[in-house]
């Protein structure tokens, strides 16, 4: 079994993916060529933004979005200690200090009541996270942000397809950010990310930072960074994206089957220790699971007797940020954010991918009743 099967996707789109990287490879135009413009124009679309940025990965957006604020020494940036290294990773790099605040223990994603506290004078920017492809709760956020005059940047790279009220994700905020890698709900065939959003002046700041900081040929302004999108990397995505909606709406359908099938499996067991937490919907909210993610006991054991029974699992993510040795001298040990160490000790991700029939989840289920 796949943890996540992008054989069988690549099967469905290799004509049309073939044809476009082939085209690619006969006009010669690698870096910025026609294919990145049609694809910006295409997400910008989906999305619902005035402008989509075509960028390297999903890391260097959040940077790029960081440098169009001028954000750097002596800032703060508020964003989630529950997340993938990146996001707390290009704060720091921007020069500027990640100050974290404790995630919502059903949705594990920042917690806006807790927002206010961490504002200070040198807050500069919030940076929440639509962890595993749901995203946060963007008005409680965003309200407060408009009250300390405050932009938002949603770190959307596992959210991207999802909604939030109506509206998509990466079109909640002053910016979008999301990732391209292989494994996200869109992913390309490499490293790739993009930027959203409706604001002119940012968007120009961006497209000029992602190319070294020039507005024109050997003529640059600001500072910027070697930021673009392979050509190649858009003739993949673009070639998904034909069929990308089904593969939401098919995410949404076996992400929904198992919480169903789970709770059926373990609906005799009357043990808390003996339960499976499955994943939250908030109210208004649509999720394309970039991972289906449980909380158990005795994770550790769970997750071998799964592997035992040729059922692969992940853990996203076992150590929150402000424990890690890179961030030690922030002085926040263990114990600071009590709600995302909580999460770190107990969640795993099972398989999932549009392609997951309703025998494997049935497999997958009965692996995980008999592993806990």
């Amino acid at each position: 079994m796949q943890f996540i099967d992008l054989k069988t996707q690549y099967q469905r789109v290799h004509e049309s993916m073939n044809r476009r990287m082939q085209a690619v490879l006969e006009h010669g135009q690698f870096i910025l060529g026609a294919e990145c413009l049609e694809l910006e124009a295409k997400l910008a679309a989906y999305v619902g933004a005035k402008h989509c940025i075509g960028a390297s990965s999903g890391t260097d957006t959040l940077l790029i979005a960081l440098m169009a604020y001028g954000i750097g020494r002596g800032d703060e940036v508020i964003t989630s200690p529950f997340t993938f290294i990146a996001t707390g990773e290009m704060i720091a790099l921007a020069g500027a200090k990640p100050v974290f605040v404790d995630i919502d223990a059903r949705t594990y994603n920042l917690d806006p009541r807790l927002l206010e506290a961490a504002i200070t004078s040198r807050t500069k920017a919030i940076m929440p996270v639509s962890l595993y492809g749901q995203c946060g709760d963007m008005d409680g956020i965003n309200a407060v942000a408009r009250k300390h005059g405050l932009p938002v940047i949603e770190d959307a790279a596992q959210s991207f397809g999802a909604k939030y009220r109506g509206k998509r994700s990466c079109a909640l905020s002053e910016i979008g950010s999301t990732s391209f890698f292989p494994s996200k709900p869109l992913g390309c065939y490499g490293d790739g990310g993009a930027l959203f959003t409706d604001d002119d002046a940012l968007a120009k700041a961006m497209r000029e930072i992602r190319v070294h900081g020039q507005d024109r040929r050997y003529h640059h302004p600001r500072l910027g960074i070697n930021g673009r999108l392979d050509t190649l990397q858009a003739a993949v995505l673009l070639a998904k994206m034909e069929v990308f909606e089904e593969e939401v709406e098919a995410r949404m359908r076996i992400g929904a089957r198992y919480s169903e099938m789970i709770a059926a499996a373990f609906s005799d067991q009357p043990d808390p220790a003996r339960r499976v937490t499955t994943p939250l919907l908030a109210p208004g909210c649509t999720s394309v699971y970039a991972q289906y993610t449980i909380e158990v006991a005795n994770r550790d054991k769970v997750e071998q007797s799964l592997k035992a029974q040729g059922v692969p699992t992940a853990v996203h993510y076992p150590v929150p940020l402000h424990l890690q040795p890179v961030f030690a001298d922030l002085g926040q040990g263990a114990g600071t954010f009590p709600v995302s160490e909580a999460a770190g000790r107990r969640v795993l991700s099972l398989p999932m991918h549009p392609y997951l029939t309703e025998e494997q989840q049935a497999r997958v289920v009965q692996a995980l009743r008999a592993a806990v």
